[in-house]
């Protein structure tokens, strides 16, 4: 499951992450699954997660998801399920992603994504893990540049 991020000129350290099998989570509103484990996998976040990933490596299968309230670089604030039995293409995959998280980020952000300062990123579906049954889109906010202490919920800005 890669990581994009639509407006960056240089996608994060995590762009190369691939990862079969994530499950689509459902809706906004999950609470924040900290954990003092060395990492998160991909396919266990959950919406309301913050990551911090300024140290993430390339090809790590997962991501250190700390308390909202520590500093951290994303915050994931929407889950989209991919409907269909056939891998739609990586085109598609993208467009569908672009679309689905500007939608979800006004309503998150309190702020059109096209009004905003803040970014947003997301993991999707590869071919390769659609075979192993991965459907979801994840939507990371993130506020370019500047490591985040808080949610970014209704930040409005």
């Amino acid at each position: 499951m890669p990581l994009h991020r639509p407006a960056a000129a240089v996608a994060l350290a995590a762009a190369s992450l691939v990862l079969a099998g994530c499950s689509a989570l459902g809706g906004a509103g999950g609470a924040p699954t900290p954990t003092s484990a060395p990492g998160t996998a991909l396919d266990d976040l959950a919406v309301g997660d913050c990551i911090a990933s300024e140290d993430q490596r390339p090809t790590t299968p997962t991501v250190p998801v700390v308390d909202c309230s520590l500093e951290h670089d994303n915050e994931a604030y929407a889950s989209i399920t991919v409907p269909g039995d056939q891998f739609p293409g990586p085109d598609a995959i993208t467009a569908q992603a672009q679309t689905a998280c500007s939608e979800a980020f006004a309503e998150f952000a309190g702020i059109a994504y096209d009004a905003s300062a803040l970014d947003y990123a997301y993991y999707f579906p590869t071919e390769g893990s659609w075979a192993a049954g991965d459907r979801r889109i994840l939507c990371l906010i993130v506020d370019p540049g500047v490591r985040v202490t808080g949610t970014l919920e209704g930040a409005g800005r």
